[in-house]
């Protein structure tokens, strides 16, 4: 059965990739390719963040044991080791059932109370996306720039995976972006993540690939603006060499900017157009890559109802 994937962030093709190998005639049409899609720019730490929902931990869960698997073939999926340091005492998260080693942090350092450390997937995106891209075309699918206007009307079956173009694909204006700011600084010598919660705009965290760090990063909900700004650069260095310091004398590669697709919950749903099923998956926030294979086996589930 023909199916239309419409969107080629790391949703989109987790979606596209679990229906071809499920015998589906798969093709993915987006108006921006994987590598200019805000999953290109995430840092790619499972962590379940700016994603709400009662299926989120369900969802995260799944994915933790996906990448766990693919981390012992695919090069760009490692287990790495870190801590998050935490303002305030605070419980246990829902989906720390999955983890095998989390640990409360003895003594966090000044102006934090709390914190725990555990090992976690952590994606090297743009590596990883052109993996998906590879899985996909084995598998049979196709992946097509289009715009939405242009988009062909013939299959049966059609998945939105639009992230904030949900805004004009499925009209849906509950979605917003979160401006997402991060560098990236040639590796260093760190081996393990490093996450500190400095509030609910000024984010800090620092998240080790194999040849650079990425260093972010903001919050900022209905910011639209794509271009990185200097002066939050500069903040966002001072918060994290406050806790690394050898990040002072790294050299800076790239500045990027993301939109988060946010929503008040994850939309992973059916509906009836005429005769078309539609399937929404959209609206993760910050939550992309970790829910995206739960989200994948909802979107099967959804079709094979």
């Amino acid at each position: 059965m023909r199916v239309i994937v419409v969107g080629a962030g790391v949703i989109g093709l987790s979606c596209a990739v679990r229906l071809a190998e499920s015998g589906y005639d798969v093709a993915v049409f987006a108006r921006d390719l994987p590598l200019e899609t805000t999953s290109a720019v995430s840092a790619a730490i499972w962590y379940p963040f700016q994603s709400a929902g009662d299926r989120v931990a369900g969802w995260a869960r799944t994915t933790y044991r996906e990448f766990v698997e693919l981390a012992e073939s695919e090069p760009s999926v490692r287990l790495r080791h870190g801590k998050e340091y935490l303002l305030e005492p605070t419980p246990d998260p829902v989906w720390a059932d999955v983890l095998t080693d989390l640990e409360r942090v003895g003594s966090p350092p000044p102006g934090f109370r709390d914190g725990w450390s555990f090992t976690t997937p952590v994606v090297e995106m743009p590596l990883y996306l052109r993996y998906l891209v590879k899985r996909l075309e084995a598998a049979g699918g196709t992946l097509n720039r289009a715009a939405f206007s242009a988009l062909p009307n013939t299959a049966p079956i059609v998945v939105n995976c639009t992230g904030l173009g949900a805004r004009l694909t499925a009209q849906d204006p509950t979605v917003t972006p979160v401006r997402g700011q991060v560098f990236t600084v040639e590796q260093f010598g760190l081996t393990e993540w490093l996450m500190a919660d400095n509030g609910p705009e000024e984010l800090c965290y620092l998240v080790p690939r194999s040849n650079d760090v990425v260093v972010g990063g903001t919050s900022q909900p209905g910011d639209w603006h794509l271009a990185p700004d200097d002066k939050t650069a500069g903040s966002i260095l001072e918060r994290a060499a406050a806790l690394v310091p050898q990040l002072r004398k790294a050299k800076v590669i790239k500045h990027r900017v993301g939109l988060r697709p946010a929503r008040p919950s994850v939309r992973c749903e059916s509906v009836r157009t005429d005769d078309r099923q539609v399937i929404h998956c959209y609206g993760h926030g910050g939550s992309g890559m970790t829910l995206s294979w739960g989200c994948a086996d909802e979107v099967l589930s959804l079709i094979q109802a």
